[in-house]
Parts: structure tokens; sequence; C-alpha cells
């Protein structure tokens, strides 16, 4: 399934840093110290439906239209005063960038797959922001490496360009396409696009054999695309236009109205998410919807979809997701107490679980997370130990699993689009290891390697990569990855970034970043704290970071913090802290609990008005993430979460430096919550460390688009981490 992105998820990113010995300037050389914003107090009460009321002086801020003068007047004036703040570190954000850019080759492309007569690829021209998504007629002697040794001598001859997206974000601030998919036929290219980052939609049409634009377009969609057979009707699914909520499945014939789009499936409950998607074989069409503790799925033959059948009926606590291959339904599921999942089988008619019979059963050691299904075996993608791995299931009932290097890395399944073959093709990386294309024999064992990103300069063997573990002080094993240059000793003087999500059961594995290698030139370390709330140690880890859990989330990076300071990973004074949305309320609740034990702290689109946004259904979202944070309609689930709700839980003390970033069109976590965290942060903080917050004003949840205009971003942050760590000159990068 395609599913909905939920508030906080997929802000995911790692730190990015490159390696070049930058220039940091003292505070003390800097002239008169800018003088920070003071945001209006505006009396307002915030009441929950059980009596609790709080008092909240800068709700005000809130602005649906994002039109209001006095609140943009507020976002530039903080904007003003980090370019104050920031302008004697330009000469370092320069370099940094410079130095980015200088590792990615910019003619680079993806790896190929084929279906249905084409080879379909993306690749980036020298100097370009945006990817030109092509495709190359199949033919005898063409295969993956052939195309990706053609692309690599500049040789274009017999590609079509479907969707050159620099020439579609000309004169936009901001430009995405969502997704794209091409009717059964070839011929016709149906795509969606976004120019604010609002992740609200357009979906548009091209004809690839005349190069013709269809005049219809349909507004208000999310990114999920599915053709039927007949090569005329498009299923897409509908946004609710204030919560985004995706509320409506409808179908498109080409050369129709719009505004006669029949409606196909509403979706009632307003805690689920939809998606749609085409199974395995290819015979069916699929509505799938799921909220945190549910799923339910329907299908309708893809030549004639006009009554979908519900293959299970939804019920609260069972999960479950569905693909069709071999005359049967292979479904993933949590049902009958498999808290880390099992795969079933079922008939290609069913409509009950009652049909369903195990085929791969639940282990208390191994969570499933996903499956691919071939034509003589299935491939599972496993986790066991915050560890990925890949399982191969072979049709005789044997199995294997595909073999990883290093103690510390993420393996998962690529783009397989063909069942019909025995070469597995995987993705495989490592701190140490940039992202790897393989490809495995599942009948004979040769693997081969079809593509591993280049970065320009680098070489692994200068770095170590380890898996060490923690113990919280509840007594769990914490996993934690890190990486550091070779030669680096624990001495106790080190600077270290760490990084932490803990939401919504996503596992943040060690995967390799061209931009953390300016940390690890400098003698830095880079730790990822696989903290409860992700599901890195099975589903349990999950729900026990969520809900009433939820602190869990914060005391497992506060004892990682510790333990890696007492093994002298790193320097008492010398810690700073990452992360984004959901990882940006890690970040709030932090500096509230042990401000003294991190140096710096980055947040980026931080979550950190938990219980106003989850008081108000009307916010996008809100009401999909119940069962994640709780209900604050009911008292329990109100004074638990105002117990760490970042915003609610500033108070006069010294507060590390902040860098705090936002994007004014953010559809997940709306821009005034981290606008009106800052303006009472600086209220209430007695430490004379510089708070800088930046709005991009032209951006969503992700930040600005375009590849190298998210490094000019990230150099910023990462130039004020460096100048507070004092980094810089002294510390020179080591080739």
């Amino acid at each position: 399934m395609k599913p909905s992105i939920p508030r906080a998820a997929l802000f995911l990113a790692a730190p990015i840093l490159t390696s070049l010995s930058l220039m940091s300037v003292s505070p003390a050389s800097r002239a008169a110290t800018p003088v920070p914003p003071d945001a209006e107090q505006r009396p307002h009460t915030v009441k929950a439906p059980h009596g609790a009321t709080r008092e909240d002086v800068y709700y005000w801020l809130r602005d649906d239209t994002r039109e209001d003068p006095a609140m943009l007047a507020y976002l530039n004036a903080e904007n003003a005063y980090a370019d104050a703040m920031l302008a004697s570190l330009k000469p370092v954000e320069n370099a940094l960038y410079d130095e980015i850019v200088g590792r990615i080759q910019q003619d680079d492309s993806s790896v190929p797959y084929r279906d249905r007569g084409f080879w379909y690829y993306s690749r980036f021209e020298t100097g370009k922001d945006y990817p030109v998504h092509a495709r190359r007629p199949d033919a005898p002697g063409v295969d993956a490496l052939t195309i990706q040794a053609a692309n690599a001598r500049g040789d274009f001859a017999g590609e079509q360009i479907m969707l050159d997206v620099n020439v579609l974000a000309e004169g936009k601030d901001y430009y995405a396409v969502g997704d794209w998919d091409v009717s059964r036929d070839n011929r016709i290219l149906a795509y969606a696009d976004d120019t604010n980052g609002r992740r609200q939609y357009t979906v548009r049409f091209r004809n690839l054999e005349t190069g013709e634009v269809y005049p219809e377009s349909i507004p208000g969609v999310s990114a999920n695309l599915v053709w039927a057979d007949d090569n005329r009707t498009l299923f897409y699914v509908e946004n609710d236009p204030d919560t985004l909520l995706t509320v409506r499945v409808k179908k498109h014939v080409l050369g129709t109205p719009v505004a006669d789009d029949v409606l196909v499936y509403e979706e009632k409950d307003d805690s689920f998410y939809m998606g749609i998607d085409r199974t395995r074989d290819d015979k069916y069409i699929v509505i799938g919807v799921g909220s945190t503790v549910s799923s339910e799925l329907r299908y309708a033959p893809a030549d004639a979809p006009e009554t979908f059948t519900v293959l299970a009926p939804r019920a609260r606590d069972v999960e479950y997701d569905a693909d069709h291959h071999g005359g049967r339904w292979v479904i993933r599921t949590n049902a009958d107490k498999a808290t880390n999942f099992k795969l079933v089988t079922a008939p290609s008619d069913a409509t009950s679980r009652r049909q369903w019979t195990d085929l791969v059963p639940h282990r208390d050691d191994v969570y499933i997370e996903g499956y691919e299904l071939f034509d003589g075996f299935t491939a599972i993608e496993e986790r066991a130990e915050a560890l990925t791995r890949v399982r191969v299931l072979k049709a005789d009932g044997s199995d294997d699993f595909v073999q990883a290097d290093e103690p510390a890395y993420a393996m998962g399944l690529s783009v397989n689009s063909e069942p019909d073959t025995d070469w597995l093709r995987y993705s495989y990386t490592s701190l140490t290891t940039p992202a790897t294309t393989l490809e495995v024999n599942t009948a004979t064992g040769e693997r081969r390697q079809l593509k591993q990103q280049p970065v320009i300069g680098y070489d692994p063997a200068n770095y170590v990569t380890e898996r060490v573990w923690t113990t919280a002080r509840d007594g769990a094993r914490i996993p934690v990855s890190l990486v550091y240059r070779k030669g680096f000793e624990k001495n106790g003087t080190a600077a270290l970034l760490q990084y932490g999500y803990g939401s919504y059961g996503a596992s943040m594995d060690p995967g390799f970043s061209v931009t953390n290698v300016s940390l690890l030139d400098r003698g830095m370390v880079y730790a990822i704290a696989h903290i409860r709330g992700g599901e890195e140690m099975g589903r349990a880890w999950y729900d026990d970071g969520k809900l009433l859990n939820k602190i869990n989330t914060f005391t497992d990076f506060i004892d990682v913090t510790d333990d890696l300071v007492r093994q002298g990973y790193a320097a008492p004074d010398r810690v700073a802290a990452y992360g984004g949305s959901a990882g940006g309320l890690l970040m709030g609740a932090i500096s509230n609990m042990t401000p003294e034990k991190y140096r710096v702290i980055l947040s980026q689109v931080p979550f950190v008005d938990v219980v106003t946004t989850m008081l108000d259904p009307t916010i996008p979202l809100t009401t999909n993430e119940y069962d994640e944070w709780g209900n604050p309609e009911q008292r329990r689930y109100y004074d638990y979460m105002l117990s760490y709700s970042p915003y609610d839980n500033l108070e006069a003390k010294a507060y590390p430096a902040m860098f705090v970033g936002t994007g004014l069109w953010d559809s997940q976590v709306q821009y005034w919550e981290p606008a009106k965290y800052v303006a009472r942060l600086r209220d209430v903080n007695t430490s004379d460390r510089p708070v800088v917050f930046r709005t991009n004003m032209e951006a969503g949840h992700g930040g600005k688009s375009g590849r190298f205009r998210r490094f000019r971003e990230s150099a910023e942050m990462y130039a004020f981490m460096f100048d507070q760590l004092g980094l810089g000159a002294a510390a020179t990068a080591r080739r």
C-alpha cells in the first residue's frame, strides 16, 4: 500500500555535514549582539471538554490562512534576527555548502528497473536541482548495467523523458512531484505535483507518445495514483481541504469533467489514513485504510473495478496488509496476538479472517516488517536485535538469509518490479557504507552489485562503525549505532552529535550520509539512539514508547547520552542533540528535563505544542493520532501529555543553544507550534546562549525543494552547531 504520511513521520533526516576545514568566529569577536524579537502577548484560554483550562498568550500566532500581517511580521522579524545572529558565520556556511555539493556526483542516476517493456529510472544533471524521470524501451542486450553505463557517458539516445522536473519547477519557490503512474498500455502518464510544500497535490496528465498535455487537472488530492486496465480510468484519493485527511477514493475518466468524477469509497472514521494500489499480479486494485491500531482492505478486479470487496472487516487491535500473487492472498498481520506480525494466506475470494491460514508463524524475537512475492519464493524483511535482514522463503519451505558484513547496517528490499525471476534486488547501507543496490540469485547464490552511491573523496576504510548497548533506568537494553574516524580515542574530550526520533514505530536504521563525514574528520562522534517509540526491537519497543509510556522515549535518549559520556565517547560539555518533527518533540522534552546535558539543540519542524494540537480535531491529521499520543479530551491522557509537552513545560532555567526551524506551509506540524515555543522560550530562558528561529516562508514539512537548496538550509544550521561546539579552523579535517 501507499499510505498517507502521519503528522510527524518521515522527517527522518540524518545530519548534513561533510569535510572541509572551516573557520569559526568566536562570540567575543562579533559585533554587538542583536536583540531578539519580543512577540506580543494576547490573553487566550484553551479549554478542554473535561473543564481543564490553560492560558496561551501566543495562541494568536496561529493563522490557518497564513496571511495575518502581525503573524507574518513576527516570523519575518525572527528571520531577520537569525540573519543578524548568523551573519558572522556566513563564511563557515558557504564553505560547508560548497563542501557538501563537492562530494556529490551531480550527474548521477538511479538503478533502472524493468516494467511492462520499459526500463524506468531517474537522473540528475550537473548544476540542476531536480530529477529527470525517464525510460528506455527494452531490447536484447539491454539491462540495468548497460543503461547505467550509457547514462554515465551522457548517451541518452533512445531515452524518453517523461518528466523533466527542472522545467516544471521553473519560476516556482517550491515544487515537488509526489507520485506518478503510467497507464497499462504505456501511453498516458498521470502525475501529482505540489507547489507550496503543504502536500496538497494536483493530478495532471501527459501523453507520452505525442507530448500532449491534457487539459484536465484534479486538485486537492494525495500523492497516490492507480490506473485501471482500460487505460482511461484513474483512481485517486481526495483530501479533506481543512484537515488534509485522506477521505475519499474517486475515479476520473480521461476527457470527462472532473466535476463528474465518481465516488468509489468514502472513509467516515477520521482516525484512519487511506491509500490505493495494485496487487503484485496486477489482477486487483485495492483500497487500504489504517489507523494506528486497525486496518481494512478492499479489492476489485483491475479490468472491471466497479465493486470492491472487503478482504477482512476491521477490528480494533488487528492490523493487516495484503498482496495477491499465485492465485492467493498473502497477508501480514498481528491477528491472534502475533505482536511481531506473521504471514498468512487466504483464497482469492476471501472475505473473512476465518479463511486465513498461517504461512510464516509469529516469533517473539523476530519482527516481520514487509515482504515481496515472486513466482518461486517470498522475500521477507525482518528485524532482530535492532538489525534488519532479508529472508528468502522458497517454495519447498527452505529458507536462507541475505548476508551482511558489518555490525551495524540497514538492509531492505529494493525495487523488484517483476515476479518471474530468480534475482532478488535489495539495498544495503551503513554509517560507513554509501547506499548500495545489489541483487542475489536465489537459486545459485550469486551476488552482484548494481550501484553504490558515488561519494567524491570518500574512503570508507578511514571510518569505524559500532553497535553498542545502553541500559536504561528501568533496565531496558537500548541499541546505539556509532560512527567515528579511525584512530578515535575514547578519552572524554570529543564532541558528539546524538540523533533520535522515537515515534510512530519508525525505526531509525544506521544509513550512510555524505554530510556526516565533516563531523567525523574533525574528531566528532555521531550516534543514533534507537529509543523506544520506534520498532527497532520489535512491536513491544513501539508500544513502550507511545501513549502513557511516552516518557520512556525521552528518558531513553537521556540515558544514552549519559552512557556515551561515561564511556568516554564525548565530553560532558560538548554534546549536541538533533531531531525533527516527532524528533523535535524529543528535543523539546530533553531540553526541559535535563538542559545542562546538551550544549546545543537542533530542532527541525518540531511537534512541541502537543496538548493544544491534539485537542483540536480541525488541525490536519490530529484525529488519526489519538492512538499514538492519546486523546486529551480524556483527562488521564490530558494530564499525561501535559506533563511532557515541551511548550507547556518551559520554565525559568538556563537552556542550551538552539536552532529551531519550520516551514510556513507545513501540513504535518503547523508552523505556529515552533513559533509559539520560541516566543515563550525567550520569556523564560535564563541562559545567554543563542536561540535562532528560522522559518522557510516557501516550504512545508520537508524544507525547500531541490537537492541543492536543502543543502543550503542544512549548512546554515550546522555552521551554528560547529560554532557552539568550538569546531572550526583549530579542528583541521584529516584526509
